[in-house]
């Protein structure tokens, strides 16, 4: 069994298996104890195994494409495994090897998957293995405990509150196996502390943007109304339509009330899912169907946030949220419930200038009023999305994230006795 390769830029396809404590955690690069003997290694870049549930556009999966696809090839000799080669971002990597778990995550042919991923990693003497979501969690970090992998990593992008008692108990277990568990938020982190993992362990980075979201583009509409009234002002949020949680019914009684005090305004929906079909419904219903948007799934997401005057994120339940941070690279003033994560990236740290609106969870009223007093201080509007613009290129830029991975992975390599060379670890900020 082997895994599909990239390594300095050229990509070797091969056949794919069968198919379908109390310290700041941003200032820990982890530190579990050292189980295996020191191992040395050469000058050839490090083996590192990534993988993901699948290719779907979801904000893990995208944050899983950006690194994947720019962690540098003199460093890294990159292996791509996944649990269902499907979604939209699979062309960017093409055969992936599938390790597909079947439908029970603690079943028999589940375990029969996990040691299958184990052979393959012995075989290619990976390094370090790192899994980048709740399901990879619980396939690859037993998996490379098996092999003996070095360095072994999971991923928390979520706050736990989504996963079942029984998920969130298993996740927690294999957590425990990690030598790191990167989290994309303090939210996040702050929530596995508070259930028992080490702090130790936590390591905080946050989501990449890269150049392109901060590029100026046309916009995707053109100013114009989507029905007979005069178009003034647009309204917009991102998300896929496939679950509750993301409060799509919430984001059009909030452009109901908005409607009402300013009748003009167009409210643009991107995403695409299950939920679609009875969300239009529901506009209807609410009497603005014909000021609503749906624009279905889009992959030119900076070229529909250059279509907004406002971006808005009404979810339940966020840890960082890729939708937030790409509003703010298009320059753009956010409003959002101060759930998870989002007080990170809407609130302001002292010295910093504000760049958005958070409102309690649930404060529709105050929601729109929010919206409503952006539209109406075009000064103030702008200032804010100069504001949100700057904190994300100089936080969540694609070269400082990456260089925190870099430095991330050094530092556990490290710490477990595996020395890297000094000519493959050059620290660098070039794009």
């Amino acid at each position: 069994m082997t895994l599909r390769t990239l390594h300095n830029s050229e990509e070797s396809t091969q056949e794919s298996p069968e198919k379908r404590s109390e310290k700041n955690p941003e200032e820990n690069p982890a530190s579990p104890e050292n189980t295996l003997k020191p191992v040395l290694l050469d000058h050839s870049p490090v083996r590192l195994f990534l993988m993901t549930n699948n290719f779907e556009t979801g904000g893990s999966e995208r944050q899983f494409s950006v690194l994947a696809q720019n962690l540098r090839p003199e460093q890294f000799q990159l292996h791509l495994g996944c649990i269902q080669n499907t979604g939209p971002f699979a062309k960017d990597f093409g055969e992936v090897p599938e390790f597909w778990l079947g439908r029970n995550l603690y079943g028999l042919k589940s375990w029969r998957t996990r040691l299958r991923l184990s052979r393959s990693l012995r075989q290619q003497h990976i390094q370090i293995a790192h899994a980048f979501d709740f399901y990879t969690n619980l396939t690859l970090i037993p998996a490379a405990r098996f092999a003996r992998v070095p360095v072994v990593i999971g991923s928390q992008r979520q706050l736990g509150d989504l996963l079942t008692p029984r998920q969130f108990r298993a996740q927690a277990a294999a957590f425990r196996w990690c030598d790191a568990v990167i989290c994309n938020s303090r939210a996040a982190a702050d929530r596995l502390a508070a259930d028992g993992l080490s702090r130790e362990k936590l390591v905080v980075i946050g989501n990449a943007l890269p150049a392109g979201a901060f590029a100026a583009v046309p916009a995707a509409l053109p100013r114009k109304p989507l029905s007979g009234a005069p178009g003034c002002f647009r309204v917009g949020m991102v998300a896929r339509m496939n679950a509750r949680y993301k409060n799509h019914s919430g984001f059009l009684r909030i452009a109901k009330r908005i409607n009402q005090h300013m009748p003009s305004v167009e409210f643009l929906l991107a995403g695409d899912g299950p939920l679609r079909a009875e969300l239009e419904r529901e506009a209807q219903t609410l009497g603005i169907g014909e000021r609503v948007a749906f624009l279905g799934d889009r992959r030119d997401i900076p070229a529909v946030l250059a279509s907004l005057d406002v971006a808005v994120l009404t979810s339940d339940s966020e840890s960082l949220s890729n939708v937030i941070l790409e509003a703010m690279a298009a320059g753009l003033p956010v409003v959002a419930y101060n759930v998870g994560g989002n007080a990170e990236l809407v609130s302001p740290e002292p010295g910093e200038q504000q760049r958005g609106k958070l409102l309690a969870a649930g404060d529709e009223e105050g929601f729109a009023a929010a919206v409503e007093r952006l539209l109406s201080a075009p000064s103030m509007r702008a200032q804010f999305g100069q504001n949100a613009r700057k904190f994300a290129a100089e936080s969540f830029s694609l070269e400082n994230v990456r260089a925190r991975y870099e430095a991330c992975y050094q530092s556990l390599l490290e710490k477990k006795g595996v020395r890297t060379s000094p000519a493959t670890w050059q620290p660098t900020t070039e794009a």
